[in-house]
Order: C-alpha cells, then sequence, then structure tokens
C-alpha cells in the first residue's frame, strides 16, 4: 500500500473495510450521535448560563458554527473518502512527512483521551433520566447503570457494518418519534408568555452578557456534535464523494431545525425558571400536559434515544485509531480486524471499557472538558487545513467544494476561538497541559521511530559523515 507522501505505508492492513453504509445509513448515523440525550439534559444549564430565555440565542449561534464547519468537513470527507477522517485531513494538510505527523498524532492523542469522555457523557445522562422512573436510585447505582449502557454499546457494535447501519435506521425512528410528540405537543399547547418573560437588562451588551451567551454556545456545540459522523466512516460508506457532504449537511439543517422549535415549545410550556432547575426538562414537560405515566412513557423514548447516541458515537470513533493504526501511525494493536467480521475488534473494545470507567466523572464537567479541549486541538487546526490543502494539494479531487469559500471557515474559526475564550481558565489549562504532554510523546516516539523532526537530523547527520 502507498502512503499519501510516495512512500510504502508501514503497516498494510490484511483486510480492508466493506463500503455497505448508504445515504439513510450515513444520515442516521449522524443524526443519532447528534440528538442523543443531550438537548434533554442541556436545555436546563444553558439556561442558567444566561438566567432567561435569551440563552435560546445560543442554539441559533451554535447553528451557525456548526453549518460553516459542516461546511469544513464536506469538502475534506469528499476529497478524502477513508475511515479515520480528521487524522488523514490533518496529515495531509501540514504535511505527511512534516508538521503533519504531530499534527495528526495530536489528533489521535485527543481522540483517545476525550473518545470516552464524549460517550460517557452519554451514558450518564441515560442514567440521569433513569432516576426519573427510579428515584430510590444512588449515585453509585447510577454510575454503574452508566457504565453498564457503554458495555451494551459496545456489545452491539462488535459486529458487521450493514447490520449496524440497518440497526442505527431503526433507533433513528425511535429517537424521532420521541423528537416530534414533544414538537407537535409543545406546537399544539405553545404560549407565547412564558418566551417573552425576559429579565430586565437580558439583552444589555456587558461582559456578563457575552460571557454567558459563549457559554451557552458551548453547551449548543455539545449537542449539534456528531455531524461528522459520516468523515469518520468513510471507508465504509458507498460513493463517499456525494454521499458524506449530503449526510452532514442534511443532518445539520435537520437537526438545527428540530432543537429550535423543540426548545421554544418547551420553554413556552414549561416557565424558564422552572425548567432552568429541572433535572429532566422533558419528562416534566410532558407530566405537566398530560400527567405522570405519560411522562414515565416519554422518559423510556428518552432513554432510548440517549442510549443510540452513545451507540452511534462508539461506532465513528472506533474506527479512527483503526486507520492510522493501519498506516502504521500509531499502536498496531489498533489495526486489528476481526476475522470474519472485517470490523476494528479492539478498538471497539478499548473505547467501550474506557468509556465505562469515564462514567465516573460528574456530567457537567464531562461536557466543559470534552468541548473546550476537542476544540483546542481538533476544531480550529481543521478548518485551517481546508485553506492549506488547496494551496498546497492542488492535485487532490475535490468533488464538494466549500459554498462562498472562505467565509464559511472565518466563521467556523471565530466561532470555535469565541467558545474557547469565553469558557473557563481551568478547562483551558487542562486543554494545553494535554496538547503539551502530547507533543511529549509524540517528540519521543518520533525519535525511537526516527521520523520527523528527528528524521531532519538523522539525515544531515548522515550527509556529513
Amino acid at each position: 500500500m502507498t502512503g499519501s507522501d510516495g512512500h510504502a505505508a508501514e503497516v498494510a492492513p490484511e483486510n480492508t473495510l466493506d463500503r455497505k453504509l448508504g445515504l439513510g445509513g450515513a444520515i442516521s448515523a449522524s443524526m443519532l450521535t447528534m440528538i442523543g440525550v443531550g438537548p434533554f439534559i442541556t436545555i436546563p444549564l444553558l439556561l442558567a448560563s444566561m438566567h432567561g430565555p435569551q440563552a435560546m440565542l445560543g442554539w441559533i449561534l451554535g447553528a451557525i458554527v456548526a453549518m460553516c464547519d459542516g461546511l469544513v468537513w464536506a469538502e475534506l470527507g469528499a476529497a478524502m473518502p477513508e475511515s479515520g477522517g480528521p487524522y488523514r485531513y490533518l496529515l495531509e494538510a501540514y504535511g505527511p512527512r512534516g508538521l503533519g505527523r504531530l499534527m495528526s498524532f495530536l489528533f489521535l492523542w485527543q481522540m483517545v483521551a476525550l473518545g470516552p469522555l464524549i460517550l460517557a457523557s452519554g451514558a450518564v445522562g441515560f442514567s440521569q433520566y433513569v432516576s426519573y422512573l427510579w428515584p430510590a436510585m444512588s449515585g453509585f447505582q447510577g454510575k454503574l447503570l452508566a457504565m453498564l449502557s457503554c458495555g451494551v454499546a459496545c456489545a452491539l457494535i462488535y459486529r458487521r457494518i450493514q447490520s449496524i447501519g440497518r440497526l442505527s435506521i431503526v433507533i433513528w425512528l425511535i429517537v424521532m418519534s420521541a423528537v416530534l410528540w414533544i414538537i407537535v405537543d409543545g406546537l399544539w399547547h405553545m404560549q407565547v408568555n412564558p418566551i417573552a418573560n425576559v429579565p430586565a437588562g437580558a439583552f444589555d451588551m456587558t461582559r456578563g452578557f457575552w460571557t454567558g451567551l459563549g457559554g451557552a454556545t458551548l453547551y449548543a456545540m455539545y449537542d449539534y456534535g456528531g455531524y461528522n459522523t459520516p468523515c469518520l466512516l468513510g471507508g465504509e460508506v458507498v460513493k463517499p464523494a456525494k454521499i458524506i457532504p449530503r449526510a452532514i449537511l442534511i443532518s445539520i439543517v435537520a437537526v438545527a431545525a428540530i432543537y429550535l422549535v423543540m426548545n421554544f415549545t418547551i420553554i413556552s410550556v414549561v416557565p424558564w425558571q422552572d425548567a432552568m432547575r429541572s433535572k429532566y426538562i422533558a419528562s416534566d414537560f410532558v407530566a405537566k400536559l398530560h400527567g405522570p405515566r405519560a411522562a414515565g412513557f416519554m422518559t423510556v423514548l428518552i432513554l432510548i434515544t440517549a442510549f443510540a447516541s452513545i451507540f452511534a458515537g462508539m461506532l465513528g470513533t472506533s474506527r479512527v485509531p483503526y486507520a492510522a493504526a493501519a498506516d502504521g501511525r500509531f499502536f498496531s494493536i489498533f489495526a486489528r480486524l476481526h476475522p470474519t467480521g472485517h470490523f476494528p475488534s479492539f478498538a471497539v473494545l478499548f473505547f467501550g471499557i474506557t468509556s465505562g470507567l469515564a462514567c465516573l466523572i460528574d456530567l457537567d464537567a464531562l461536557i466543559q472538558t470534552e468541548v473546550v479541549i476537542q476544540t483546542m486541538i481538533q476544531s480550529l487546526g481543521l478548518v485551517v487545513a481546508v485553506t492549506m490543502l488547496r494551496r498546497t494539494r492542488p492535485d487532490i479531487d475535490r468533488p464538494f467544494r466549500q459554498w462562498l469559500y472562505p467565509l464559511p471557515s472565518v466563521i467556523a474559526f471565530a466561532g470555535w476561538s469565541y467558545i474557547i475564550v469565553t469558557s473557563g481558565t481551568g478547562y483551558i489549562l487542562s486543554g494545553f497541559a494535554l496538547l503539551g504532554v502530547g507533543i511529549g510523546a509524540y517528540l519521543w516516539r518520533a525519535k525511537q521511530r526516527a521520523e520527523w523532526p528527528w528524521e531532519a537530523a538523522n539525515t544531515s547527520a548522515a550527509g556529513a559523515i
């Protein structure tokens, strides 16, 4: 197998992934990752960030950033439609024999570190909603339940991709049933007064307003996260040059519309003062309209939704270290394929186990840490990658080109930077710490393998002799 730099890849896998995932499966996998338990647990957090319904601006700003960033992913995914997604994009954009090695390694580093946190946040949210049906559940029992949900998702994903594609569509129908119930019921009982009941000075352009809006946007981006799932599954998508961009953009538009309508209808029925303190906002919404029995049924649907997000997220995340290991750029054990199922067996098990352990961390810390650090290490670098690839690799075929380039890239970069600046200092420092350790780990590994930047030094020394 020949690498992107014209040299033979260090490891050539004996098997390849099967391209069996069509447009329906790609969209459903993407939307399942996006519409997990997130909006049902972050609405109170989002409202609290600005202390009023004006926090809904965070959903709108988040939708703009997500669409612009989605155009970045769409161009990259169509141009390089292989499993691994960001790992391959960064490697090509920053130079496969130079800085690209470091950038791609850092992405893998944060993926292995943060992937379990992303999955665990859905599992902890799942457990939180179970407590609505089981009020006597202790905190310890809740943690065990969250860990169990990760284990079950791992078992379901441990199989061929075509069966997963069919299963994801079935779960998607269940998810949409819950969402449509809230939207239709909310529109039927919608009242304008609760939404218009904005606190005095809510829109004063103070530092508190901008900090609060940044926090609201952070939660919104956590909920929008997952539109890049088709890129992570690129090696298993049929006709990827067409399907990947379509799946990304359709998912973003559909989910943004769903979130905006759903959230406005919820706070039109449940006053924002009560919604801000709710732990089970969707269940409280239905209980107020139809009583506890209907609320219990809604809770069951949300639990299915929450589990679906763990399922879809683990599916996409497990493919990234596999692709890197298959190229000889990550630990070789991640390149293991199941002998008959042709799926990355070790990677699936790794994320299943580590996400279970991450369930011991509190939910809010999981969300904030994941968004801030992922933005610092991955999102900003990928936005720049589009421009770098256009300038340094004009030979790459681009079946899809970013609309109104470079405006979407500029907006996405500004949006991600705004989220970082308005987040807590502790999370920013954690991001720099993980980045620093990752750079050190790369330099150590590169020296052992005589790769960049040590490769240049060794070549010069050899020439001098």
